[in-house]
C-alpha cells in the first residue's frame, strides 16, 4: 500500500487522462486550450488551498463558496456606491476575517460540529448580503478599477491567476512545513486530545485554521471578479464547493486528519482540471458531468476511509 498510495495512483490517472486525450482529442493540445486548463483550476485551487489547511487539521469549512462571492459582491458595491478602495477594501477584510473567526470560536470554544457551523453560517452569508446589502445577481467591477488591469495582465502570455495560485501554493507550502504553526496544524489534526496535552495551543490554532481559509476564499473571488469583470452570487448554489472536497479529498488529503499537503492539492487539482476539460471538449451535458464529479467524489471518499480510517477520537468530534 505504500508503494501505490492514493496520491501516486491519482496522479496516474491524471497522466492516463492527458496522454488519451491528447491522443484522441485534436484540439486538446494547443496552447490556448492547455493555459484554459491551468487557468481553470487556479481559483479552484487557491480555494482547496484552503480547505486543504482546514481538512488537515480535523475540520471541514462549508462556507467557503458564500464567503467568496459575498464578500467580493459586498467590496464591489461599496465601490460603485463612491467609497475610497482601501477603506471598502479593509472593511470588506474585516467582513471576512469575521466570518472566519465566528467559525472558528463555535468549533473551537462552543465545541458545535465544523459541518454544522460552516453551513449554517454560509447560510447566513448568503442571505444576509443578497437580501440587505446587494440589490442584484451580478455585481460589476467598476470601470478603471484594478481589477480589470489584473484579469487583462498575462506575464508572458500566462493569466495572473496561474501565477497567483503559484505563488499562494509557495506560502501555504512554507507554512505547513517551515513554521512552527504549520507543524502544529498536523499535530491537532492527527491527534487534538494529545496536542492539547502537549502544550499545543489547539483552539486558538482552530480559529487561525478557519480565518486563512476565509481569506483563501477572499482572494478567489477577487481573480474571480476580476477574470469576468464582475461576481455573481448564483456562484453559491453551483456545484463548486464539491468541486474544492474533490480536489482535497481526491488529491490524498484524508479527512480523518493529520496528512496530506500542497502536493496533494496540485494532483487533486490536476485530475479534476484533465477532467472537466476533457468532458467539454467532447460536449458532455452538464447534468452528466455532474454525475461523473459527484461519482468521482464518492469513489474518493470511499477511499480514503479505507486508507485513512476514521479512529476513536474523530468520532468524539464529529467532524469530518
Amino acid at each position: 500500500m505504500g508503494a501505490l498510495n492514493q496520491e501516486r495512483i491519482v496522479l496516474l490517472i491524471a497522466v492516463a487522462i492527458f496522454v488519451v486525450a491528447a491522443l484522441a482529442l485534436p484540439d486538446f493540445l494547443t496552447p490556448g486550450n492547455l493555459i484554459a486548463i491551468v487557468r481553470s483550476i487556479s481559483v479552484l485551487g487557491i480555494l482547496a488551498l484552503g480547505m486543504g489547511v482546514v481538512v488537515i487539521g480535523r475540520g471541514i469549512d462549508l462556507s467557503m463558496v458564500a464567503v467568496m462571492a459575498m464578500s467580493v459582491a459586498w467590496y464591489l458595491h461599496l465601490l460603485n456606491d463612491g467609497m475610497a478602495d482601501a477603506a471598502a477594501l479593509g472593511l470588506t477584510l474585516a467582513g471576512v476575517v469575521a466570518v472566519g473567526l465566528a467559525n472558528g470560536f463555535l468549533v473551537a470554544y462552543a465545541e458545535v460540529p465544523a459541518i454544522f457551523v460552516t453551513l449554517a453560517s454560509g447560510s447566513f452569508v448568503f442571505g444576509f448580503v443578497r437580501s440587505q446589502v446587494i440589490s442584484q445577481d451580478a455585481v460589476p467591477v467598476p470601470l478603471g478599477h484594478w481589477m480589470m488591469d489584473l484579469g487583462a495582465l498575462r506575464p508572458g502570455g500566462i493569466p495572473a491567476d496561474v501565477y497567483v495560485f503559484a505563488l499562494m501554493a509557495l506560502a501555504v507550502w512554507l507554512f505547513l512545513r517551515f513554521t512552527k504553526w504549520g507543524r502544529y496544524v498536523y499535530f491537532a489534526g492527527d491527534n487534538p486530545v494529545a496536542a492539547r496535552n502537549a502544550g499545543i495551543p489547539v483552539r486558538p490554532m482552530l480559529l487561525l485554521r478557519y480565518v486563512l481559509s476565509a481569506l483563501a476564499a477572499f482572494a478567489a473571488g477577487l481573480l474571480t471578479a476580476a477574470s469576468l469583470q464582475s461576481i455573481n452570487s448564483r456562484v453559491v448554489n453551483s456545484t463548486l464547493l464539491y468541486d474544492i472536497v474533490m480536489v482535497a479529498v481526491i488529491g490524498g488529503i484524508g479527512l480523518s486528519g493529520g496528512k496530506g499537503g500542497v502536493r496533494n492539492v496540485l494532483i487533486g487539482a490536476a485530475l479534476i482540471g484533465l477532467m472537466l476539460n476533457a468532458m467539454t471538449i467532447l460536449q458532455i451535458p452538464q447534468l452528466f458531468q455532474n454525475l461523473i464529479k459527484s461519482g468521482v467524489l464518492l469513489a474518493a471518499i470511499v477511499v480514503d476511509g479505507l486508507l485513512n480510517p476514521r479512529d476513536e477520537q474523530t468520532a468524539q468530534q464529529g467532524d469530518i
